[in-house]
Formats: C-alpha cells, sequence, structure tokens
C-alpha cells in the first residue's frame, strides 16, 4: 500500500469521541485541517516534491504525478521494496503521511483515530468525507457484529453512524441485523470470512473508490493508462486485424494491408451450379453452403485451415436458398426456394426433420437463441415458430416478410427481425408484437446482423449498403459504396476481429472490403469469373473469409504468406505458387 518509511517520526494521533462525531463533521472547516502541525508538513510535502515540474516532449506530464503512478504499479506488481525506493529516492511520497496512516489505522482497526486522520486530509467535498465515514462506522459495527459484541455494535449505530443522516435505507438493514444476526451475511459480513485482515485489506480497496484520485491513486492506474493508449492505437488502424495479445508496448502498433485476407488461398469446386450461399458456423470449424444445383454441403475447416468437404446434402426439390447455423453448430438448416425447410445433424449429413406447411412455401430460416425451435418466413407473409419436431407454435400474420426474404431473432429473444415490405425491414416485438420499422428510400436486398445484435447492415438495390444502428435510437450510422449489383440478390457481412470490416460481394466477380468505423473501401478481391453472390467472415478466424459465386466455386481467402490451394469434389487437393 506504500506505508510509512521506518525513519519517519510518528504522528500525532487524534482522538475524537464517538458522540462528537456529527459535530466534529459539521464544524469541520476545510482551509485548516484538525492538527496545525500536520496541515503545515502536508503542504511542505507538497510543495518539495515539484507539482510544477513537467516531463515528456509535450510537456503536459507533470513529474510528481507520473512518479506516483509508477510507484502504485510497482507495489500492485507486488515490488514493494522497488517502491520503497524510488519513493525514497526521487522524494515523492506515494502519499501524503496522513493518507498512509488513515490506511494503516484503517488495517489496524483504529476506526476513532482513522476518522479523525480522516478529517485531517482536507477533503474540500464534505459529501465525500461523510460517506466514507459512513463506510468506515459500518465496517466497524459489522466486526463488532461479528464477534458477538451486540451492545457495542448498538452503540456504534445509535451515536455514530445514526447522527451522519446519510443512506438511511442501508441504516434501517445494518439495524435489522442487530435483530436477526445472520443478516450479516447477506450484509456482507460471514463466518468464512474468517480474515480479518483480509477483510480490512479489501475494504481498503472500497474505500479508495470514494477518494480523489489526487489523495490515493487508484489500483492499477498505470495499467488503465496503458490500455487506453493501446485501445487508442488500435482504433487509429485502419487494417487492425489481430488478436489483442499480439500487441506489444515495445513499438507503436501498426496493421498493414496484408493483415486483412487478400489472397484466394483454396477454390472448392463440389456444387454443381450457382452457388447462393456461404455460412461459417459460429464455432469457424465447419462452412456450409447452398446452391441453385438444390443441395448445400457441409465443409469442415482443419486445424491447419484447409476446408474439406463434408457432407453433401441433397432431397430439396428446388435451389436451396439459404443455411442457418443451431447455436452449438450440431445442426444446419437449409430452405428451399419458396418450398420447406429441412434439419440435418452435422455430424452424420442425416436429415432429422423437414418443416412444411400444405399450400405454402418457406423463403427464410433461422434459430431462436436456445436451438430449441426455429423461425421461418412463408409466402403468405406470414412468420412461423416451430418446436424441433415440426409442430407449429406461433404464427405472426400480416406483411411479416416478402416472398425472398432474411429473418433473424435476436440473442436474448426478444426482436424478430425480417424484410416486410420491399423498402422495410420490421423489428418485431414478439412479445408485445410492438413493430418498429427500419425504413429505406430503395429496394432492400438482404440484410446481415451483426454479433452483438446491435447493428442491421441493409443491402439495397441502388448498390449502397447501409449500416443501421438498431437500439434505442434507430439511425443510418455509415454508408460503403464501390460494389457493383443490377440484377441478382447480393449478400454482405461483418467481420474480422471485432468485426471491424464489412466484406460485400458483387456482380462484377469481386469480393470488396472496407473499414466498418469510417466507410473507406480497403480492397478489392479478383479471382471469380461469376457474379459474387455471398460472403462470410470466420467468427473465430479474423484471416479467414469465403466467398460463394455464379462461377459454382466457393473461394477461401487468408493472408498473402500463405499457399493456394484447390479442393474438388473428388477429393483432391492441388496446391499453386500462391496468386491466383
Amino acid at each position: 500500500m506504500g506505508g510509512i518509511e521506518d525513519g519517519e517520526p510518528p504522528l500525532k494521533r487524534i482522538k475524537v469521541l464517538p458522540a462528537d462525531l456529527e459535530k466534529s463533521l459539521h464544524n469541520l472547516s476545510y482551509t485548516k485541517t484538525v492538527s496545525g502541525s500536520l496541515g503545515d508538513l502536508m503542504a511542505r510535502s507538497l510543495s518539495s516534491q515539484g507539482d510544477g515540474e513537467s516531463i515528456g516532449s509535450k510537456g503536459v506530464i507533470k513529474k510528481h504525478e507520473f512518479v506516483k503512478i509508477i510507484t502504485r504499479a510497482l507495489y500492485s506488481l507486488g515490488y514493494d521494496k522497488t517502491g520503497d525506493l524510488l519513493q525514497k529516492e526521487s522524494g515523492i511520497q506515494l502519499h501524503p503521511s496522513a493518507v498512509s496512516l488513515f490506511m494503516q489505522q484503517v488495517l489496524d482497526g483504529k476506526w476513532d483515530e482513522s476518522l479523525a486522520t480522516l478529517c485531517s486530509i482536507g477533503l474540500a467535498d464534505e459529501s465525500i468525507v461523510k460517506s466514507v465515514s459512513f463506510l468506515i462506522l459500518e465496517h466497524k459495527f459489522l466486526e463488532l457484529l461479528k464477534d458477538g459484541k451486540l451492545m457495542d455494535a448498538l452503540r456504534t449505530l445509535r451515536t455514530e453512524i445514526v447522527p451522519l443522516s446519510i443512506k438511511m435505507g442501508r441504516v434501517h438493514e445494518l439495524a435489522a441485523s442487530i435483530i436477526s444476526p445472520s443478516q450479516t451475511i447477506v450484509l456482507g459480513v460471514s463466518n468464512q470470512d474468517n480474515s480479518v485482515a483480509r477483510s480490512r485489506s479489501k475494504f481498503i480497496d472500497k474505500l479508495q473508490k470514494l477518494l480523489p484520485a489526487a489523495v490515493m491513486i487508484p489500483e492499477k492506474r498505470l495499467e488503465h493508462l496503458v490500455e487506453q493508449a493501446l485501445d487508442m492505437q488500435r482504433y487509429n488502424c485502419i487494417f487492425h486485424n489481430t488478436l489483442d495479445n499480439e500487441l506489444s508496448l515495445l513499438s507503436d502498433h501498426q496493421c498493414g494491408r496484408d493483415h486483412i485476407p487478400s489472397q484466394t488461398l483454396q477454390i472448392l469446386h463440389a456444387h454443381e451450379d450457382e452457388v447462393w450461399f456461404a455460412q461459417f458456423s459460429n464455432n469457424g470449424k465447419y462452412l456450409a453452403s447452398s446452391s441453385k444445383d438444390r443441395s448445400a454441403i457441409i465443409w469442415e475447416v482443419k486445424g491447419h485451415g484447409q476446408v474439406v468437404l463434408k457432407h453433401t446434402l441433397t432431397g430439396h426439390q428446388k435451389p436451396v436458398l439459404a443455411v442457418s447455423w443451431s447455436p452449438d453448430d450440431y445442426q444446419l438448416l437449409t430452405c428451399g426456394l419458396e418450398e420447406v425447410v429441412r434439419r440435418w445433424d452435422v455430424n452424420s449429413g442425416e436429415c432429422l426433420c423437414v418443416y412444411e406447411r400444405p399450400g405454402v412455401g418457406l423463403v427464410s430460416c433461422g434459430w431462436f437463441p436456445d436451438g430449441k425451435a426455429i423461425a421461418s418466413g412463408m409466402t403468405d407473409k406470414s412468420i412461423c415458430m416451430w418446436d424441433l419436431d415440426g409442430r407449429e407454435l406461433e404464427c405472426w400474420k400480416g406483411q411479416r416478410t416478402l416472398n425472398t426474404s432474411d429473418i433473424a431473432i435476436t440473442d436474448d429473444w426478444k426482436r424478430i427481425i425480417s424484410i416486410c415490405r420491399e423498402t422495410a425491414i420490421s423489428l418485431l416485438e414478439r412479445e408485445t408484437e410492438f413493430e418498429r420499422l427500419i425504413e429505406e428510400e430503395h429496394v432492400i436486398t438482404s440484410f446481415s446482423l451483426s454479433k452483438d445484435n446491435k447493428f442491421l447492415l441493409v443491402n439495397l438495390v441502388n448498390q449502397e449498403i447501409d449500416l443501421w444502428s438498431i437500439e434505442d435510437d434507430i439511425k443510418v450510422v455509415s454508408k460503403y459504396k464501390g460494389h457493383k449489383r443490377t440484377r441478382f440478390v447480393i449478400r454482405s457481412c461483418f467481420g474480422g476481429f471485432e468485426q471491424a470490416f464489412i466484406a460485400s460481394g458483387s456482380e462484377d466477380s469481386q469480393v470488396y472490403i472496407w473499414h466498418r468505423g469510417t466507410g473507406e473501401l480497403l480492397s478489392t478481391l479478383p479471382g471469380h469469373s461469376g457474379a459474387v453472390n455471398c460472403v462470410s467472415w470466420n467468427p473465430t478466424n479474423p484471416c479467414m473469409l469465403a466467398s460463394a459465386s455464379d462461377d459454382c466455386t466457393i473461394r477461401i481467402w487468408g493472408l498473402n504468406d500463405l499457399k493456394c490451394v484447390t479442393a474438388h469434389s473428388n477429393g483432391i487437393v492441388h496446391y499453386s505458387n500462391g496468386r491466383t
């Protein structure tokens, strides 16, 4: 805690009687401490520490604050001797002598003396003095109660805590604990906490949060400042796509363009017609794709990043529009074009259930967060909820969805999101059926929900992508332009580290990548020979991106320093020299 040095003379300790505590607090003069000699000592100590001296190239860092923060960090790391030595050599004390004395008195359980020392520190805010005094007396009360000294605890409550006239609700709780001692467990003291020293040490941390930083340096202040600096460097790095544990304090952080996927590493050739949809599983270990050839495929991502065919899923009578992974990735939904939804076992490739309604086609599919129910948009413009066995549980009728639509359910179950009109997306509150709308000027072709459920990426026919905030204030926060779309449904996605990037397909056979925050177009990835219908970023590998195209292939994109691999449906793998 940065205690008092051995050679330092003990300060005069002033006894304040409990009955006089309230009077002492209200009559306290903040321009004059209780002990004149102590106030003089503090003034001399602070003035001798070179408060006006600054360091650093810009002269904005106060030397005495800088040294104090380093000293605090040394003690936090357990380097007590080094912390003592730094204080001695610099002549800058971590805390004024009165503060060090105050902390020691709290640790020793000398409650009355600690209150007197608190008053002598010279805090300008009387409410802080009262709040700290309340906590000290509360802790004293609880220790007395724990030791079975009921009368002493009652006396402390009546003559010391009540006169403070604050936190009366808490005072009533303390009074109730005298009648029912078991209540002390709820109040924060139990017989299991049998270490008084440990309890008081935690209590010091609690007090520290109330005292101004100038009086008591906050715990881990240096770590907090360094983390802020790293966060700012990361924020200013538009290509940042690395894990936090790769950041270094030894040099300024700056990622290059080669930190985002830009190289074709693998080409998957198993589909026989246009590939309309692709999506990585939540754990990043699988990729599912669907095609105009009426099939879906489950691909497995091996440990070294190679993607191999696991199962080909057949049974749909029409092209497969989309797929959706269960929350645990053990099951997969596939949706046929105005047809049925099928549920598959990922491990075996077996079809577990078919969801259908006579005379009505299904046009979208999604999972509820517990994995025990699914939702589907219908050609009659309703949205239905089914259990896993195919029983219809709920149905939201009306203009809820279009014939070609996306659907999403937020992780808290509260919202069902769907395209309800050509230019509007419905945010339907599931329980109340209250509906809010995202309204665009142009026709909406698809959307994607962010991982944190706070943003929606909306693709439009005018070759723009809008990023909407869908929390309390629904609004457009960014726009992305540059890709081409004239005839087909083109899908985009969030991706990269902390979903800092936006990727999209395009009818010019390229993949486009923007910085999510700035909207700047960072990269275009050529390679496909047909329209790129859909892209998916691996949620656990920020350097892996998949794109699905009308050229009947799926490309796996990664970093420049890896080789390209071509995988065919027959299982043969071909390598290239790196670029396609």
